[in-house]
């Protein structure tokens, strides 16, 4: 019995590790999702449409009945004022404007394929520090851009809606030159 510990031992911290390394591969940043539909495909997959409602961070992860599980914290953006949200507000309007004219600057064929995956680009927000977000079009934005996965949860991850900004800025400028 003595000898077959040692192998037993070996054997959990193997399980162990293959269960750590996949933990692992999940980002330590996301968003919650609101389910709008689910339909299911004929070979077993599922075409979800869903949006995202709130962004968090991962504290710790963990497996539950087969299931991946994470204890999160909500994250909300850092409000400013006075000079800094007056700053703040020239810059959102300049990045939207870019926005606006990169969109309006698709080829039809591209503009309706996105409007159709993703809608239209969501209004302008009269007040841009209304939600714990930040505006809607930027979230919108990251996605229509199809930009990297890991740069998309930087982003997504940035308590600064000025931060947010000022990457999506330079993203439109480099799809505006290619």
């Amino acid at each position: 019995m003595a000898h077959l510990f040692p192998s037993q031992l070996a054997e959990r911290k193997r399980i162990d590790d293959a269960e750590l390394a996949e933990l692992s591969k999940f980002a330590d940043y996301g968003c919650i999702l609101e389910i709008h539909s689910l339909t299911m495909l004929p070979d077993g997959r599922s075409f979800v449409d869903a949006v995202g409602v709130s962004r968090f961070r991962v504290l710790r992860r963990g497996q539950r009945d087969g299931y991946q599980t994470a204890d999160i914290e909500y994250l909300e953006d850092i409000k400013v004022e006075g000079p800094e949200l007056e700053q703040l507000q020239v810059l959102h309007d300049d990045v939207y404007q870019r926005a606006l004219g990169w969109y309006e600057g698709m080829s039809g064929d591209v503009r309706e394929r996105n409007h159709a995956q993703y809608g239209a680009l969501p209004d302008k927000e009269e007040n841009i520090q209304t939600w714990s977000d930040g505006p809607a079009w930027c979230w919108w934005l990251l996605s229509v851009l199809q930009l990297d996965p890991a740069y998309q949860t930087t982003v997504l991850s940035l308590p600064s809606l000025k931060d947010r900004l000022g990457h999506l800025r330079q993203a439109l400028q480099y799809f505006s030159q290619s």
